[in-house]
């Protein structure tokens, strides 16, 4: 699945990923999460052959490319079966923020760890009552002197058991006006005062989810990311990453399944013929296809357009490539289990796992109506209803 409007270099990336993905496969992740363990030996890996930090600056260990170059190895990998959730958090949005907005001091600490896979870091912006509306945040942070106290809680936080620290999305009270803005910290795992509590989840992963409680944690005043008076612009340069690379997971998981149900259909005679050969199996296989190169065009667009370094044109593609390939994923994954009957329930062909994990581009990290309230409004002009 290559397009023409891709560089040879593009092309050479997904084939050398793709390569690596599928000497991992399935098989490896389904074993991954049976343990309790995290990806750790792929992960290593993709840091070691530099793809964990395509997107990051080349003096601080990446590889001087964008969020263009990183949603490939996302896809990549997941068409593979062996998709890298924190491949999202680590350098996609932390990287991204730290790189753009982070101190010299910051970049120096976090880059190169990032890049290369050694060190990890989540983030931390859902919390309990806020949802979606992150204007509703109340993960405040105050003065001490020099220092700052974060306090609050978060909700489905990813990877914290693995991560050294944790930018969280946190609000400080604007002097002139009293008001409060958003403003980024990075907190230590091992901070006191940092507390996390797993979320029992249905969702089968290798990578656990938690609630966190920040309960007045002191944080040198370094630990700010970038000006206090720029939060929103530097939230939102993570979050449209977010969104392309949510984009590039469903792609990946959506191919993935879709190539499976071809094999089957391909293979599997019932009468006569392979049923792959009978319209209705092939029909709605062929239409999953289009749906999932459709969603990747637009994923692609986004990608391009963030990193021209055009956000607001990046953020309306963005949430577009997001809702597009949440349904195409949703679509093909059911198709393919639709197609193999009662084996696409098996353990054996590992497609039922994937109807769960399917919904988790619909859900997050916003949801399709927040992104149908978002086209209404920003693209179309209509008034809002909130």
């Amino acid at each position: 699945m290559t397009t023409h409007i891709e560089s040879e270099e593009h092309t050479a990336l997904r084939s050398a990923v793709s390569a690596l993905g599928r000497r991992y496969g399935r098989d490896y992740l389904v074993q991954t999460v049976a343990a309790g363990k995290p990806p750790t030996e792929l992960w290593s890996e993709a840091g070691k052959f530099g793809y964990l930090g395509v997107s990051l600056p080349e003096e601080y260990g990446g590889g001087g490319g964008g969020i263009t170059e990183l949603s490939i190895v996302l896809e990549e990998l997941g068409a593979a079966g062996s998709p890298l959730l924190m491949l999202v958090v680590s350098p996609a949005i932390c990287g991204t923020v730290i790189a753009r907005f982070g101190t010299d001091a910051q970049k120096r600490q976090w880059l190169p760890g990032i890049a290369d896979g050694t060190r990890l870091m989540a983030f931390g912006i859902t919390e309990p009552d806020a949802g979606s509306n992150s204007h509703r945040i109340t993960t405040t942070a105050r003065r001490d002197g020099t220092d700052w106290l974060l306090t609050g809680r978060k909700v489905f936080i990813s990877g914290v058991d693995i991560a050294d620290a944790v930018l969280i999305v946190g609000r400080t009270e604007d002097a002139r006006t009293g008001r409060l803005k958003p403003c980024l910290f990075i907190v230590p795992t091992d901070a006191e005062g940092f507390h996390r509590h797993p979320i029992d989840m249905e969702l089968s992963a290798a990578e656990k989810q938690f609630e966190l409680v920040l309960d007045d944690v002191r944080l040198p005043s370094d630990a700010l990311v970038g000006d206090e008076d720029a939060g929103l612009l530097q939230l939102f340069a993570g979050l449209n990453p977010e969104r392309i690379m949510t984009a590039a997971f469903a792609i990946g998981m959506g191919r993935y399944a879709l190539a499976k149900a071809v094999e089957y259909a391909r293979d599997r005679s019932v009468w006569k013929t392979p049923i792959g050969a009978h319209q209705a199996i092939a029909h709605p296989l062929a239409q999953a296809h289009i749906d999932l190169e459709l969603a990747r065009l637009m994923t692609q667009k986004a990608a391009h357009l963030y990193d021209a370094g055009d956000d607001t044109g990046a953020g309306e593609a963005a949430n577009m490539a997001k809702y597009a390939a949440g349904e195409a994923c949703v679509k093909a994954v059911d198709q393919a289990v639709h197609t193999l009957g009662g084996n696409g329930l098996t353990r054996e062909f590992g497609l039922a796992s994937l109807i769960t994990a399917a919904r988790v581009a619909r859900i997050a990290p916003v949801s399709r109506e927040m992104i149908l309230n978002y086209v209404s409004h920003q693209t179309l002009g209509l008034p809002k209803s909130y």
